[in-house]
């Protein structure tokens, strides 16, 4: 290993699998992941970054088709609740597709391990790093995938008391994703819920302060994530 930077080529790669990775919904029915395929996604999600080096995730492979059913089962009944929360846009959220559960290759629940309280460094006063922590892990599958022409959903439409006894977690643990993931028909150009008509991603602009909350950087203009993948 060495301290230099990627190669031109390399950089563009890396770039291009953050700028292309989507939430996906739709997959392609009948098509497997190979297996060697989803161990090196597996240690990919591994590799992320902890605090404390906690390593809080883990990962739970559906292959039960019955189990499978049953997730479903557990996500569809969270949809009208939603959908009751959200008010006027409740028809609307009802008319999207929100998982494909039922059609991926691949179901893999994402959970915070039991016991985290013996893990003080880094959430004496940020317990919340260790789903951060889980969330990077999530991250590194999700942009691995990509670079494999794999497709990945994160669903969070569930009760995760009710999750965690179905797939019966030890107490303490905390279901965090259903992830599904498998070949897909094409990837978007834009996040699905833009395509959807739900909701417009917002520029960078209007994210990046300097020194203070409501103070806009020095720079207003800043170059594109393809700029900076040259």
């Amino acid at each position: 290993m060495t301290g230099q930077p990627f190669s031109p080529q390399e950089r563009r790669a890396v770039y291009r699998a953050i700028l292309e990775r989507r939430d996906m919904r739709r997959f392609a029915p009948g098509r497997r992941v190979d297996e060697q395929v989803l161990a090196r996604l597996l240690r990919a999600a591994h590799a992320a970054p902890s605090v404390g080096l906690m390593q809080p995730w883990r990962f739970i492979r559906v292959t039960d088709d019955a189990l499978r059913r049953r997730i479903h089962a557990l996500v569809d009944r969270e949809r009208p609740l939603t959908a009751a929360a959200l008010g006027e846009r409740g028809e609307e959220f009802l008319a999207l597709k929100v998982e494909g559960i039922l059609e991926c290759a691949e179901l893999l629940v994402v959970a915070l391990c039991d016991n985290r309280e013996r893990h003080v460094f880094g959430r004496r006063t940020l317990p919340q790093m260790d789903l951060a922590s889980v969330s990077c892990a999530i991250q590194n599958l999700w942009l691995a995938a990509r670079s494999e022409g794999l497709g990945m959903g994160w669903v969070s439409l569930f009760d995760p008391q009710q999750l965690a006894a179905l797939l019966e977690m030890p107490a303490g643990a905390e279901p965090v994703a259903i992830l599904c993931l498998g070949p897909v028909p094409d990837f978007p150009d834009r996040p699905a819920l833009e395509i959807d008509g739900w909701a417009v991603a917002r520029p960078l602009s209007e994210f990046v302060c300097e020194n203070r909350w409501s103070e806009l950087p020095a720079a207003t203009t800043s170059p594109s994530a393809q700029e900076a993948a040259k």
